[in-house]
């Protein structure tokens, strides 16, 4: 072979791999939009990633994440969707958005949305039903009406029988409504008064508090919402300055030092979420994905807070803990 001839044939080989690439379909991109921040959530972003690892995807190899936080601006966040959605996302996936899901869903019906969320799905208006969604929106959801029951069970259980039970809640969140009426009827059926309370923003925190300190409740159970999850801390703190004994929905609030939690695992809900995306991915129709449920709770205990607040912690809820923080 003429040394011409040679340089031509390698020089065409070396471009092979470009060309090839060139005509490679581009790599789909899913659409993370949630109303807390990175900063609250990075492990929720690594059990999503996990289970889309389940479904085949691994980020920045065969699929994309593109990311939106609101930290807490839950007004932007139909315009954070809206703009993953012009950005041609395979799919949207959406969490921490109860404020907004139903003008989500609405503004969004072509492009594939996984929801997580803490709100009955059918309720709300978002899909036809649990098993069969139709249109083009399926999710995790926990919902809370399940929950209220067992978690008044459990405070009463630690912190005593009490003639007010205060239970705070965002009267913006999508769901207020119908925690506000399920609490209460969990509430008449063991013969419990409750004392809603409302806090829109975190500026609300310490006139909450007041008014529940002023109504004497002896207990305080909290409404799942993104506000309060972002702010955990301040929560946490504000109970502890107040000596109120509070149970929480997710164990985040236990480990920030809350008395204690009982609700689904919301890392067991991301992970779920991101293997429904990936499903999705694969040419899944949510339509066809049911709308899936939590089929364990994690009940979590701080031993320490419990000292604190002088509260003796009855040997049957320390073994029926899934953990207990000492």
């Amino acid at each position: 072979m003429k040394r011409r001839e040679f340089i031509t044939l390698l020089g065409g080989a070396a471009a092979w791999p470009i060309a090839a690439r060139a005509q490679q379909p581009a790599m789909p991109v899913i659409g993370f939009l949630s109303g807390r921040s990175l900063k609250s959530d990075a492990h929720l972003v690594a059990a999503f990633r996990q289970g889309l690892n389940y479904a085949g995807y691994i980020d920045g190899q065969n699929v994309a994440i593109e990311y939106r936080w609101a930290d807490d601006q839950f007004d932007r966040l139909l315009e954070l969707a809206t703009d993953l959605v012009r950005n041609n996302v395979a799919v949207l996936f959406a969490g921490a958005i109860d404020v907004q899901i139903k003008a989500i869903k609405n503004a969004i019906s072509m492009t594939p949305i996984v929801f997580a969320t803490g709100g009955d799905l059918v309720e709300l208006g978002v899909v036809a039903s649990m098993n069969r969604p139709g249109g083009n929106a399926t999710g995790v959801t926990v919902i809370a009406a399940e929950l209220w029951p067992k978690q008044l069970e459990l405070l009463r259980e630690l912190a005593g029988s009490s003639n007010m039970i205060a239970v705070l809640v965002n009267p913006n969140n999508a769901t207020a409504r119908a925690s506000v009426r399920d609490v209460e009827a969990a509430a008449r059926a063991i013969s419990q008064k409750v004392l809603i309370v409302n806090a829109r923003t975190e500026a609300d925190f310490d006139s909450a508090f007041a008014t529940l300190v002023q109504e004497r409740a002896g207990g305080l159970l909290l409404a799942v919402d993104s506000l309060f999850t972002n702010r955990r801390e301040k929560i946490v703190a504000l109970a502890a300055a107040h000596a109120v004994p509070a149970i929480y929905g997710r164990r985040e609030f236990a480990e920030a030092g809350g008395l204690m939690s009982y609700g689904a695992s919301t890392v067991d809900q991301y992970r779920q979420s991101g293997y429904y995306a990936g499903r999705i991915l694969k040419g899944d129709k949510p339509s066809d994905l049911p709308v899936l449920q939590p089929t364990k709770f994690e009940l979590v205990i701080n031993l320490k807070t419990a000292k604190a607040l002088g509260l003796t912690v009855p040997t049957s809820l320390l073994v029926a803990a899934n953990e207990v923080i000492e």
